[in-house]
């Protein structure tokens, strides 16, 4: 398998290569030369398989031969040591939980793929281990699932760069208490700030002279391709597979949507899918207007969305040629605001006694939003992260306490360790001498 930039300045490179260098030396995002579509036989018999064949079985084109099937299955069941269970709230509407993984959110699957592939590699080549430095901005969740995914991952660095109060009191204590490989970097900005940074610092030759760097964002191949498994877990639980299936993603960097476009590219049956976001809308002005233009983020309660320049979304407009009509005519994008998103969550504890985090409410809004005029469906939205990364905006809402599930317990009482930095001056100046 070789990825070509979507810049379309430079070279054809490897699954090993696109991993261990994260973006294209044009500065373009990599995508698969070709996506082969699996054999209808294999969604048809799909109960047969377990959640770690089915991952191999999708994933291995990806990864081609730079990865030897017997450790590329040992990787595969490492990453998926927990579960991913889809729950029935109706008849028509399911949520599919993607929060039972050690830092509890969706990123510890792309997370713990890519660190275990980079592991690999590094073992292969040690000179190259010596030099990986893994950069990542996040708004919440990422951070702490690269955090753990790399921890304690020989010759591998990561630094962490998360905006200054914008993100959960949680989210912080994961991203800034594992110490060993791992470094925090508290920002004085926004999300995009963040970003921008990582961007800028794969620019710099004065960097890239000192640091072999790559990203662990969802612009990364092995962080991203990963999510694809997602919607396959949900199709072998559907019940009736008869009935048209529809996805609700939250949506933020869109990299998990595009992961389920992937799928589907794969042959997997689905109907349709619906971007949900939160006033960060950047996405359903384009699909009303067909003119992408970049935003300001904005801050709000489903933090980990806060993207107002989607780095994924030009992947997905390459699934579709870059034809709008027929982006449009299968992806729908709604956006509510965080008082709509308070409402979700109190509707699904009084109506479901389900306790969703605002992320998932968020795509259990854009689900119902589409029901309205496409109803008879079989109807699926994630819930990314458990709702106790949000403990207090959660339990205010449905005025109940939420116990600590083991993994959030034996980090809250953890002295946090960050570096505040004001500016790219200061991240430059922390690359280059530490």
């Amino acid at each position: 398998m070789y990825y070509y930039s979507l810049h379309h300045k430079s070279e054809e490179v490897s699954f090993k290569e696109a991993v261990i260098k994260g973006i294209a030396h044009d500065k373009g995002l990599y995508f698969p030369k070709k996506i082969n579509p699996l054999s209808p036989s294999f969604f048809k018999n799909i109960k047969k398989f377990n959640d770690q064949d089915i991952a191999f079985q999708t994933i291995t084109q990806f990864v081609g031969n730079d990865i030897p099937e017997t450790v590329l299955r040992d990787i595969i069941n490492d990453t998926l040591s927990f579960d991913f269970p889809l729950v029935s709230l109706s008849e028509d509407i399911s949520v599919l939980e993607l929060f039972h993984g050690p830092t509890m959110a969706f990123k510890d699957v792309g997370a713990r793929f890519m660190a275990r592939c980079l592991g690999y590699f590094a073992k292969k080549d040690k000179k190259q281990s010596n030099e990986v430095t893994v950069l990542v901005a996040t708004s919440g969740d990422t951070g702490g699932a690269v955090a753990n995914g790399f921890l304690g991952i020989k010759g591998v660095r990561v630094v962490i760069l998360y905006p200054s109060n914008k993100v959960s009191a949680v989210q912080e204590k994961q991203l800034t208490t594992l110490g060993q490989n791992i470094t925090a970097l508290e920002v004085d900005g926004t999300f995009d700030d963040c970003q921008e940074m990582v961007k800028q610092a794969f620019l710099d030759q004065d960097i890239i002279n000192k640091r072999h760097l790559t990203s662990a964002n969802s612009i990364n191949i092995a962080r991203w391709l990963p999510q694809l498994f997602y919607f396959i877990f949900a199709y072998k639980q559907v019940e009736d597979q008869a009935k048209p299936i529809v996805f609700s993603v939250p949506s933020g960097n869109f990299g998990n949507i595009c992961a389920g476009l992937v799928a589907h590219r794969l042959g997997l049956p689905v109907s349709h899918f619906i971007a949900s976001v939160n006033s960060n809308d950047v996405i359903p002005d384009y699909m009303k207007t067909s003119e992408y233009k970049p935003k300001s983020s904005v801050a709000t309660i489903s933090n980990a969305m806060d993207v107002g320049n989607p780095s994924n979304f030009i992947r997905i407009r390459e699934l579709f040629n870059n034809d709008f009509k027929k982006l449009s005519a299968f992806i729908s994008s709604y956006s509510f605001s965080d008082p709509q998103t308070i409402g979700a969550m109190k509707h699904l504890y009084d109506s479901y006694k389900y306790i969703a985090d605002p992320h998932g409410a968020v795509g259990y809004l854009g689900l119902v939003e589409y029901l309205k005029t496409s109803p008879n469906l079989q109807a699926i939205f994630l819930e990314t992260a458990h709702p106790v990364k949000f403990l207090e905006i959660v339990e205010n809402t449905i005025g109940e306490k939420i116990p600590l599930p083991k993994q959030i317990a034996a980090i809250i009482d953890k002295e946090k360790s960050s570096i505040f930095i004001k500016n790219y001056s200061e991240f430059k100046d922390y690359l280059i001498n530490s």
